[in-house]
């Protein structure tokens, strides 16, 4: 169980896209739920997205759906977060959790250092 990595963070205009990676090398990822998480200073962490084990069910926050989509691919550990129609209120910090054990318990999993994300107007 490694700490996940993400990737793919950047700088975009509005109305653009950005596709965000996150790796991990532990041999229970496959089985994991993972979850995506945002926030910026001042703000709580906010919910984005996320996906279990089987990637037959995804979630996503009110204010991201129909503009983001998770994906994942466990040959290659990798969990994405695909961001269309960026707006500046997406900009944030982007975080990457898996749980394990599949429970969507994202709180005691583990937590990547995260990947910024700047959306200008």
């Amino acid at each position: 169980q490694v700490q996940p990595v993400e990737s793919g963070g950047g700088s975009v205009q509005a109305g653009g896209s950005l596709s965000l990676s996150c790796a991990a090398s532990g041999r229970t990822f496959s089985s994991s739920a993972v979850g995506w998480f945002r926030q910026t200073p001042g703000k709580e962490r906010e919910f984005v997205a996320a996906i279990n084990w089987s990637a037959d069910n995804t979630f996503y926050s009110e204010s991201v759906k129909g503009r983001f989509s998770i994906s994942r691919d466990n040959a290659k550990n990798t969990v994405y977060l695909q961001m269309n129609s960026l707006k500046p209120e997406d900009t944030a910090v982007y975080y990457c959790v898996v749980d394990p054990i599949g429970q969507y318990d994202f709180l005691d999993g583990f937590w990547g250092l995260g990947t910024q994300v700047t959306v200008s107007s």
